[in-house]
């Protein structure tokens, strides 16, 4: 007997494609990712990009659970997977190989879409922002990421835009590498670089001055200060010092541009700040020194909710684009939340669109469909950037 009518399956993508739309408006100014021969790409850039999205978003733990993923579940094989699917051996070359100067045009672009529509926090302060070197783990096989002898470790150095709690620069290096040359490329003219004890350097604050650029630094309380000029404290303020003042002993590392001490007192800690910031009171420079912390939360936050140190790839280019692609979903759920909630990101709106997403893979829609003696196949409609 011939059927006239079958049922054709049709996995919803609806809040997927939400989740990525802002990526259709930046899609004309990233470069086109072309094969190195004739043979045409098996992952396109788009592939790539919707498949490392939804490795973070989704929480998969390893290359071979994302493409094991792509390869059986319904939803990612026909909305996630490139066309015809991928190979492990096929992904694994993408991700290690192709891809960095788009995603690296992804993440800035869409860094400059999300300042544009969130809200700043703390304007009155100024343009903040927080720097932090921090070492990823490595397999020992990845030779690059020198660190010790029994160790490797890669190290990255993120900017992070208090004002509006997203990322904004990222760099990437071997373990061993120094963190203090990394300020001056992470923060523009104007910005205030927000730092730990680890950054202090009495010839990069001269030149950060110099150049513009404003910094809010602790510093080791054993430093040597020669103090210009003294400011008056309120008697009931946690504020115990402020002045103008040269850091370092004078035969030695001495700054040669004054800057700005305040020294103040938390729950019984002493903290000793530095910085080019003479516009603002005391307890305003004590305030942004702890406003710092905004990184170390996004940090514990991004590693834990999106799995961004579950590595995938071995290579300098492969672990630079997995960073890239968690801070692009980090970026996307940004504008997601703040257009969606009027809220900044937190694991509840994650989790709620996480079920989302899993509800729209369980509920079916359905539409008469031709049939004439085989199976319809489904078709894939959905492309992050269109």
């Amino acid at each position: 007997m011939r059927l006239k009518h079958s049922v054709k399956k049709k996995y919803s993508a609806r809040s997927f494609k939400k989740i990525t739309k802002p990526l259709a408006a930046i899609s004309s100014l990233i470069p086109e990712m072309t094969s190195r021969g004739n043979k045409p790409l098996k992952m396109t850039f788009e592939d790539q990009l919707n498949a490392l999205i939804f490795f973070h978003l989704e929480e998969h733990t390893s290359a071979r659970h994302l493409v094991q993923t792509l390869e059986e579940d319904d939803f990612a094989r026909n909305h996630i997977a490139p066309v015809g699917g991928i190979s492990r051996s096929s992904f694994s070359e993408a991700i290690n190989e192709r891809g960095l100067e788009p995603f690296m045009a992804v993440f800035e672009q869409l860094q400059k879409q999300a300042g544009s529509l969130l809200p700043k926090s703390h304007a009155p302060l100024g343009d903040l922002v927080s720097i932090d070197g921090s070492l990823i783990d490595s397999a020992l096989s990845i030779d690059w990421a020198d660190y010790r002898t029994d160790s490797k470790k890669a190290k990255r150095h993120l900017g992070f835009n208090i004002n509006q709690g997203i990322p904004q620069t990222l760099f990437l290096t071997d373990g061993k590498s120094d963190e203090r040359p990394f300020v001056h490329k992470i923060i523009d003219q104007g910005q205030t670089g927000v730092m730990d004890r680890g950054y202090q350097h009495h010839k990069n604050f001269d030149q950060l001055q110099t150049d513009e650029k404003h910094f809010v630094c602790r510093i080791k309380a054993n430093t040597h200060k020669t103090c210009l000029e003294i400011y008056a404290v309120a008697a009931d303020s946690i504020v115990f010092y402020d002045a103008k003042v040269y850091l370092g002993q004078a035969e030695g590392k001495q700054t040669q541009t004054p800057l700005r001490l305040v020294g103040y007192v938390v729950d019984g800690t002493k903290y000793w700040i530095a910085t080019s910031r003479f516009d603002l009171s005391a307890e305003d420079i004590a305030h942004i020194y702890k406003l710092r912390w905004d990184i170390e939360t996004f940090f514990g936050w991004w590693k834990q909710h999106l799995r961004v140190y579950h590595l995938i790839a071995r290579s300098k280019h492969g672990l630079m684009v997995q960073i890239l692609a968690g801070l692009i979903t980090y970026l996307l759920l940004a504008i997601y939340c703040h257009e969606e909630h009027g809220e900044r990101v937190s694991i509840k709106r994650v989790r709620e669109l996480r079920t989302k997403i899993l509800n729209e893979t369980r509920g079916l829609e359905t539409e008469p469909a031709e049939v004439s003696g085989r199976d319809s196949q489904y078709v894939r409609k959905f492309h992050a950037i269109s």
